[in-house]
């Protein structure tokens, strides 16, 4: 399973999603792409096995892709402090792989009847649905 983490920023939900997904799915390849070279190099601190950087980058990445993993904001143009541009939204919107998106309130969408649940709690979310265990 090729699992795609595109993260902004900082990176540090990404990295959390990594290290989560790498300690509960054995064998998952997992690729990190960030829109900056600080959320790549943390995301790869975490145990990616493969990382890239940019614009560019998340539209070949998605292609190879079978689950993409991230912030809600990765799909809106310009979210994530104006780092996610029209073409990496459109290439992620685009993509056939599996979109788990977390709510991340940060960029002005709030998604309702998600509530106040810690990032901890919506990682272990993510997860699951990656794996197909998510309770119902």
């Amino acid at each position: 399973m090729n699992i795609l983490v595109i993260d902004a920023q900082g990176g540090g939900l990404g990295k959390q999603l990594i290290t989560s997904v790498k300690e509960q799915i054995p064998g998952a390849y997992v690729t990190a792409v960030g829109t900056n070279a600080t959320a790549t190099a943390n995301m790869l601190k975490a145990g990616a096995d493969f990382s890239a950087t940019g614009e560019n980058a998340v539209k070949v990445c998605v292609k190879e892709a079978d689950v993409i993993v991230g912030p809600v904001g990765i799909c809106i143009t310009d979210a994530m402090g104006g780092e996610i541009t029209k073409k990496m939204a459109a290439a992620v919107g685009r993509a056939n792989a599996k979109r788990i998106l977390i709510p991340f309130n940060n960029c002005n969408t709030f998604i309702v009847g998600t509530g106040k649940k810690k990032i901890s709690a919506l990682i272990e979310e993510a997860v699951a649905q990656i794996t197909g265990t998510e309770k119902e």
